[in-house]
C-alpha cells in the first residue's frame, strides 16, 4: 500500500481491505511520504508520538519493538485539565494515558540521558487517542508504522518545567517512574499503571526514540518545540461517544479528563 491510498485511508476513516506487505523500512518510508502529503495540504508537524514502549501490552498487539510517527496540528490540543473531543474521522478509537514531553533544543546525536535532559522543556499529563484502519486492530509491525503509528488524537494538558521538578536526568527518571496514573472510564476503574511502564521511565524513551529517528533515512531533525507523548501506562481501550474518561495522575503530573 501507498503512501497516497494510506493517506486516502485516514482522512475517510474507512479499514483498509488487507494489511500493507511491507517490511519495516518500507512502511518508514511511505509514513514519512504521508507525512510530506499532508504538510502539502497544509498541516504542520508538531511533534511524534512513541507507540509500544510499554512492553506489557507487546503480546496483545504483536509487538516486538516501540515505534514513532508524527504529531499535527490538525491532530494536537491543549486543556487545562478537562477538555472535549470529538471521534468523528477515527477508526477504532482507543484511548492511551501518558506523559508528554517537549524540546527546547535539539538533542546531540546519541545523546546521553544527561545530554537529553539538557534539551527539555517541560512534562505534562496527556491523552493520546489511537486508532487503526485494519479490522479489530490485528495488524504487523509494519502495518502499524505505515497506519501513523496508530496515531489519530493527542491532548497534552498542564505543562511543568523538568528542571523545577529535578537537578538532573537520573531525578528525573526516578521521579516519572514512580508516577501512578489511575484509568476511569464514567468513574469506574479501568486500570492503573506506572512511569516504570514505557521503557523504565518517559525520559528513557525519549531516548530511545531520539536514537532510533536520528537513524531513519529521510527523518527529520528534531527541533526545539516539538512535543513528544512517550507511550501509555495502562492497555489501551476502545472509546465512544458519551463516555467520560479520567487519568488520574499522581504529581508531579495532574489529573486530566476527556469527553467524548
Amino acid at each position: 500500500m501507498k503512501s497516497k491510498e494510506l493517506l486516502a485511508h485516514y482522512d475517510s476513516a474507512q479499514l483498509w481491505s488487507s494489511p500493507t506487505g511491507l517490511d519495516i523500512s518500507e512502511a518508514y518510508s511511505e509514513a514519512l511520504e504521508v507525512r510530506a502529503h499532508r504538510i502539502a495540504r497544509g498541516e504542520q508537524p508538531r511533534g511524534y508520538k512513541i507507540g509500544f514502549t510499554n512492553k506489557s501490552i507487546w503480546p496483545r498487539y504483536a509487538a516486538t519493538a516501540p515505534i514513532w510517527g508524527t504529531v499535527y496540528n490538525s491532530t494536537l490540543s491543549f486543556c487545562d485539565g478537562a477538555s472535549s473531543l470529538s471521534l468523528a474521522g477515527i477508526c477504532q478509537p482507543r484511548i492511551e494515558p501518558e506523559a508528554v514531553l517537549s524540546l527546547r533544543a535539539t538533542p546531540p546525536q546519541q545523546c546521553s540521558l544527561e545530554q537529553l535532559f539538557d534539551c527539555v522543556e517541560s512534562v505534562a499529563p496527556g491523552f493520546e487517542i489511537v486508532q487503526s484502519h485494519l479490522k479489530d486492530w490485528k495488524f504487523a509491525l509494519p502495518d502499524a508504522v505505515a497506519d501513523g503509528s496508530l496515531h489519530a488524537r493527542l491532548l497534552v494538558s498542564k505543562q511543568v518545567s523538568v528542571h523545577y521538578l529535578a537537578a538532573n536526568a537520573e531525578d528525573l527518571c526516578k521521579l516519572l517512574a514512580a508516577c501512578k496514573v489511575r484509568l476511569l472510564c464514567d468513574g469506574v476503574h479501568k486500570d492503573a499503571g506506572l512511569g516504570s511502564n514505557v521503557l523504565g521511565d518517559p525520559l528513557s524513551a525519549l531516548q530511545h526514540f531520539v536514537h532510533e529517528i536520528q537513524r531513519c533515512p529521510g527523518a527529520p531533525a528534531l527541533k526545539a518545540g516539538d512535543v513528544i507523548t512517550t507511550g501509555t501506562w495502562t492497555d489501551a481501550f476502545a472509546v465512544a461517544t458519551g463516555q467520560m474518561w479520567l487519568a488520574d495522575f499522581d504529581s508531579p503530573l495532574s489529573p486530566l479528563s476527556i469527553n467524548f
